[in-house]
């Protein structure tokens, strides 16, 4: 008899694959330390390029990391009709949004419930299946 670690088949899945996930989420998890401690908060998503997303978050501790230049990565997960499950994480130096950029955005909904825009240069996008 097998291990459970044994039947359990996982992929890599490519940048553009992972881009791909990404554009067709619009809620992710902005994953960030608060006090020294790693939190999870909610925020809308919008991927503009392959090297570019944007978040629109209303939480504080998202946009002063945004302010300072932080590191934030952003998370999500999927689940496919055969039972397989995907992740894709995507991190990069969080900053302020351009006017042109802010402008082109799918986001207007959440910026007109108070939501500010936050641009991630994508550094690192990476990604599994599992199934």
């Amino acid at each position: 008899m097998g291990t459970r670690s044994e039947r359990v088949r996982r992929t890599t899945l490519s940048r553009a694959t992972c881009l791909e996930l990404l554009r067709g989420a619009d809620l992710a998890r902005v994953v960030i330390s608060v006090r020294c401690l790693p939190a999870a908060l909610p925020a809308r998503i919008d991927v503009v390029d392959d090297n570019l997303l944007l978040l629109a978050s209303t939480e504080e501790a998202v946009l002063v990391a945004a302010r300072r230049g932080e590191v934030l990565s952003v998370q999500i997960d999927g689940l496919e009709e055969g039972g397989a499950t995907w992740s894709v994480m995507a991190s990069g130096l969080a900053g302020p949004v351009g006017e042109a950029t802010s402008e082109s955005s799918s986001l207007a909904a959440a910026v007109a419930n108070g939501a500010t825009l936050v641009a991630l240069p994508l550094a690192v996008v990476v990604g599994e299946r599992v199934g």
